[in-house]
């Protein structure tokens, strides 16, 4: 059971940091190459869109990783385990700190209600977000040493 628990939890994280990677280097970069409206919008509908979701597979991300280390103490990697634990709480607290407000913000703006400065505040949250996937790829990468 420990064993399916692990791999179950490692392809949850491994499809989590995936989404976020495409997010961060191939969809924004997308959306800031439409033209004239249309990459905000298309922001604003990818917040609004990801930003139901995500909270859930956030959350759920860290209980399958503090089940893991709960269960599998004692194992060998477990202290990897952990450290992928709290490098998931570390995304989550950046997530609720940092980055909602914003897309909370971005996801309901239009062309004619934005604010003057909405392009500086998508950018502080790319740049946000790629600290975030660094801290997700990192608690990957720890649930995958851990495995072997």
């Amino acid at each position: 059971m420990l064993n399916a628990l692990e791999v179950f939890t490692t392809v949850i994280v491994g499809l989590m940091v995936g989404v976020e990677f495409s997010v961060a280097f191939v969809m924004n970069r997308i959306f800031n190459a439409l033209p004239e409206d249309s990459g905000q919008l298309a922001r604003a509908h990818g917040g609004r869109m990801l930003g139901a979701l995500m909270p859930f597979w956030y959350i759920g991300a860290l209980v399958l990783s503090a089940v893991w280390a709960i269960a599998g103490r004692g194992h060998s990697g477990a202290g990897l385990v952990v450290i992928a634990a709290a490098l998931l709480i570390v995304s989550v607290l950046m997530s609720i700190l940092l980055l909602v407000p914003i897309n909370n913000r971005g996801k309901t703006w239009t062309p004619e209600n934005r604010p003057a400065d909405w392009k500086e505040q998508t950018s502080r949250w790319d740049r946000y977000h790629y600290v975030r996937v660094g801290v997700i790829i990192a608690a990957f990468a720890f649930l995958v040493t851990a495995l072997v």
